[in-house]
């Protein structure tokens, strides 16, 4: 079985389209030394419902709005911590 880092080493791309990163969801990634892990599945990644701007709130979010942004965002930085895409901390 080819691994990515076989290919790296070839420099030959499995497809003319490049490099592949995990075949389905299921295989495990890691980045920079990360244990590898499967892809992330969770209800906070949904995308945050688009309303028209208001100055009627702060920055021109409901609390609802601005609520589901920081949830969307929290798990994306745990997504890429946990690839080891990013540290997460200083």
């Amino acid at each position: 079985m080819d691994t990515f880092t076989d290919d790296l080493e070839t420099k030959t791309p499995k497809t003319s389209g490049g490099y592949t990163l995990g075949q389905s969801a299921a295989d495990l990634v890691g980045v920079h030394g990360a244990t590898p892990v499967a892809q992330r599945a969770s209800a906070d990644q949904a995308a945050v419902a688009a309303t028209a701007a208001t100055n009627s709130t702060p920055y021109g979010y409901s609390e609802a709005q601005a609520n589901a942004i920081v949830t969307l965002l929290n798990e994306i930085r745990a997504a890429l911590v946990e690839k080891g895409i990013i540290k997460g901390s200083a």
